[in-house]
């Protein structure tokens, strides 16, 4: 029987709470918003880990690069300070990537609403005979 929560999803979730606070209390660079870690997949063999994020504040696709760009050359950095915080034998390497699922979920929830207000609009006279007895 397999289990329901593996390592690797164990280490992820420990990493997503610990990079975020590691993130908010020691990158000082000002190129780097706000950032929000959405998940963290780490490989089966604990060498990888690839930390997707949301930049609060920042819809510009340059300024969404320009924080990826510091944290990945930050992850060296990171990785260190995260093999302080957790007791793994080997802390995976970091690579962070733009989580596009918040924008996409907000781009599709406008376009859903915009289609139920035109639905709102629309005369009743489309209704079939059945439905108006």
């Amino acid at each position: 029987m397999a289990k329901e929560y593996s390592r690797t999803q164990r280490i992820g979730d420990q990493m997503q709470r610990e990079l975020a606070q590691l993130i908010r209390r020691e990158v000082k660079d000002p190129r780097v918003g706000l950032v929000t870690i959405t998940a963290v997949e780490v490989s089966r063999d604990v060498g990888h880990a690839k930390i997707f994020i949301t930049v609060m504040g920042q819809d510009n696709a340059e300024d969404i690069a320009q924080s990826i760009k510091v944290l990945n050359s930050a992850a060296g950095f990171l990785r260190m300070q995260l093999a302080r915080e957790m007791k793994l034998r080997s802390v995976p390497q970091l690579h962070f990537h733009y989580d596009e699922s918040v924008v996409r979920g907000a781009h599709l929830s406008a376009l859903i609403e915009r289609a139920v207000a035109e639905d709102s609009q629309r005369p009743e006279a489309a209704e079939p005979e059945d439905a108006k007895e």
